[in-house]
């Protein structure tokens, strides 16, 4: 009742003051908005003073970049649709950390199921499996042969399989040759007899008997049956030979009643208490076999039965159909257990040391046969099978952990690394950031073993890698539109273009970064440093010298070690670190090259990242190079350039055209362009740098010149564009004509070339009709009385042969 009395007031109360209640509400929720409103311009006002003005002077002119979640190389500047797939455009954010750093929440850490492990020293254990078969141990092998011509009347081993000792009989033979050798014996002890009951001496008797004898051994008798043979005084027209070794007869090559020849073979014996197990290595095992190594390996025969040997030999030559290498292992066989042509399969356990290479501790302070891995003693001695001087076992190329002064390897779990190829990507979380944080890295990685891959560079002892849910972490960064395994040059982080641009010289993204990017000037000159160490080894690459290659390679490691990062902040210092990882891995990768094709790969990648540093910093060709100052000379001079000029333009069309003959004709009116150039009228400074100039120009004429074919003109004539734009950028033919800079990235194998033409419709000089079209760069040249950008090598004037 009492309820019902309430339910009835609150009704009535409500339909009488309802508009007040309304009004009253509203007013309620105007004051909540306001209040949100209010704390939330009040917090994006109070952002930390340090990061907010870091903020602004890294990004103070940098606009919102759009991309596709799934054409992360997709950049514009607001809103629309992907070109590719038709998707809407999503606004790129920035991310604290680095260009490959991700923060995720606790909880999106456990939904991912990410697991980390840290990076440690330790020594591994790589294991090789082969398989292969026993054979016969070539060196223990004989063969039974007919010593004297005649008839095989009986044969006491008349199928294969049958072991014989040393001295058994094997063949019963009739030979003439043998019956007349006998005769002479028998002669020659009838003839010493009668001589030495004579009275009749002779001064100096010859020994008849001895030279009957020696041709009866010679002739296969033993010395018993030379004897029997004197003591019956008759000689026989049958004699037996005997087997000089103990073994198997695995092979019968006659028949009773057969004629046989001198050296004719009868039987093959081979001695099995020692045999060879033949093993296919694959190629990329070869890394871990080495000489003297433990095998062990088992049979079809006796489950569970492990037999033991020692590489004695590794095939100098690979099998180019099946692509292993033949490995054998020499293994006693006193019970007789392992039948030539049985099946088995073997394991080598490979411990590795620092560097890749294999431990052999078993044999650590031993002296080896270097004939007879077999053979292995605790002091120097001769080997028991050759006779041959015992070695220490580390000359022959073993690690031995006791004597090994250098740490140990550096391992990850292979589960850590996303593969792309020779090197990798793993993520790394970073244990000092309050929210789970996870930076990606690529490094460069060793060979593998076991579960474990060794890394050459990129990690510290100490780092946690993940080693699951890696895959969703870059599935993430790829979505953001960041560096990844998927996209290794992104379309960048943070609202930046990371080196995803492919759209060419005159992408307006990569003008709007060169015009954002202010470099501190010691960091500008280190970077060119780096560019010279880069044209180095181009230099090697192109001279194909190996060894040079790793010297240069080398050497940029160290210019790359020596640019101070501290001079760096805010978005140069992200780009620096990611583009000094990427560079640094191309080094050590080039540092350790073993072939001119790896070199070549290696090559054509880091000229990738150093074409995305200079876009990214601002420093390409046409804003970047060495600037050189802009001289006045008189009128006159000028228009002395202008038949060089001439002469040069008239060259490339005849290249453009694959007109041979023409072009090589262009030598002497070269040489005759130049020889009519006068400088009376140039001051002391303007006369300086032609002089300079003028014998650039001569070394290059004498190039034109001793062209032989349109390759080698083409040659010369990339080195002529280079001085020529030098020529007319410092001295200027302003108001006579326009000239366009135009750039070929793929000439002379992926180096790239400058020319220069009249007008900007692309007729490329380096490929002709091949690829008439090809140019990445199209840039109308300035003649402003100011500094005008140079080629990319001016300083010293360096002209390399491409």
């Amino acid at each position: 009742m009492e309820n019902s009395f309430q339910v009835n007031w609150w009704g009535r109360f409500y339909r009488k003051h309802t508009g007040k209640l309304w009004i009253g509400q509203t007013a309620v929720l105007l004051v909540i908005g306001f209040s949100i409103a209010w704390s939330m311009k009040k917090s994006s006002s109070t952002v930390n003073p340090a990061k907010s003005g870091e903020t602004h002077t890294e990004h103070k002119n940098v606009s919102q970049i759009w991309t596709c979640s799934m054409h992360p190389q997709i950049r514009r500047d607001g809103p629309g649709k992907c070109p590719i797939c038709g998707m809407e455009l999503v606004p790129v954010t920035t991310s604290a950390g680095g260009i490959r750093t991700i923060k995720i929440s606790p909880t999106a850490r456990n939904l991912m199921r990410i697991e980390t492990t840290p990076v440690e020293r330790r020594y591994v254990t790589a294991e090789i499996r082969m398989v292969g078969k026993v054979e016969y141990d070539e060196t223990k092998l004989s063969y039974i042969t007919a010593w004297v011509s005649g008839r095989l009347d009986r044969l006491y081993v008349d199928f294969t399989g049958i072991e014989v000792k040393k001295g058994d009989h094997l063949v019963y033979i009739y030979s003439e040759e043998l019956y007349a050798a006998q005769e002479e014996l028998i002669q020659a002890l009838k003839y010493k007899r009668e001589r030495t009951s004579s009275s009749t001496k002779l001064i100096q008797p010859i020994d008849l008997v001895a030279s009957a004898r020696e041709k009866l051994r010679l002739l296969g008798l033993s010395a018993k049956q030379i004897k029997d043979i004197e003591q019956r005084g008759a000689p026989t027209d049958h004699i037996t030979i005997f087997s000089p070794i103990g073994g198997v007869i695995i092979e019968k090559l006659r028949q009773e009643g057969d004629r046989v020849r001198t050296g004719d073979r009868i039987y093959t014996v081979a001695d099995l208490n020692q045999v060879w197990v033949k093993l296919d290595a694959y190629e990329s095992d070869l890394v871990w076999l080495h000489y003297g190594q433990k095998v062990e390996f088992t049979t079809e025969a006796y489950p569970g039965e492990t037999f033991t040997g020692r590489i004695a030999f590794i095939d100098p030559v690979l099998n180019k159909d099946t692509r292993t290498v033949k490995v054998r292992v020499n293994v006693p066989n006193k019970d007789g257990k392992l039948k030539p042509e049985m099946f088995v399969r073997a394991i080598v356990r490979s411990q590795l040391a620092s560097g890749g290479r294999v431990l052999a501790n078993d044999l650590a302070g031993k002296w080896i046969s270097p004939m007879h891995p077999e053979i292995v003693k605790d002091k120097p001695g001769n080997c028991d099978i050759c006779g041959m001087p015992l070695v220490r076992a580390e000359t022959l190329g073993d690690v031995m952990a006791n004597l090994e002064n250098k740490p140990k390897p550096l391992v990850i779990p292979v589960s850590a690394a996303l593969l792309t190829g020779t090197r990798a990507i793993v993520y790394v979380e970073i244990p000092t950031a309050k929210e789970p944080t996870f930076e990606g890295r690529e490094i460069v990685l060793g060979p593998r073993a076991g579960g474990y891959y060794l890394v050459r560079s990129g990690l510290k002892e100490g780092d946690l890698v993940v080693t699951n849910g890696n895959f969703k972490l870059d599935s993430a960064l790829q979505i953001s539109a960041k560096p990844s395994m998927m996209t290794p040059e992104g379309g960048g982080g943070g609202g930046h273009d990371h080196g995803g641009s492919k759209s060419g010289g005159k992408s307006q993204q990569g003008e709007t970064a060169s015009q954002q990017m202010i470099l501190p000037s010691q960091f500008r000159s280190q970077l060119d440093a780096v560019f010279n160490a880069f044209n180095n080894v181009t230099t090697a690459v192109e001279e194909s010298d190996l060894a040079k290659i790793r010297v240069s390679f080398s050497q940029l490691g160290v210019v790359l070690s020596q640019v101070n990062k501290k001079q760096l902040t805010g978005h140069v210092e992200l780009l620096w670190r990611e583009f000094s990882m990427l560079l640094s891995n191309d080094a050590i990768e080039g540092r350790d090259v073993t072939s001119l094709q790896d070199s070549d790969r290696i090559y054509l990648q880091l000229k990738r990242h150093i074409q995305r540093v200079r876009e990214q910093f601002g420093m390409t060709h046409s804003n970047h190079q060495q600037e050189i100052t802009r001289i006045d000379v008189p009128t006159d001079f000028q228009n002395q350039l202008l038949p060089l000029l001439d002469v040069y333009l008239a060259l490339e069309n005849s290249l453009a055209s694959d007109n041979e003959k023409r072009a090589l004709a262009t030598g002497p009116k070269l040489l005759q362009v130049l020889g009519k150039i006068q400088t009376s009228h140039l001051k002391e400074k303007a006369l300086a740098v032609w002089k300079k100039e003028f014998g650039n120009l001569s070394k290059i004429t004498d190039q034109v010149i001793g062209a032989k074919d349109i390759k080698s003109m083409r040659k010369a004539f990339a080195l002529l564009s280079e001085e020529v734009l030098v020529v007319v950028k410092t001295f200027g033919v302003e108001n006579k004509r326009p000239l366009y800079e135009l750039h070929c990235p793929m000439a002379f194998k992926g180096r790239g070339a400058i020319w220069l033409q009249n007008n900007d419709q692309v007729r490329n000089p380096y490929f002709g009709a091949t690829m008439l079209k090809c140019a990445d760069r199209v840039n109308l040249i300035s003649f402003d009385k100011k500094k005008q950008g140079s080629h990319a090598d001016h300083k010293g004037h360096s002209h390399k042969q491409p």
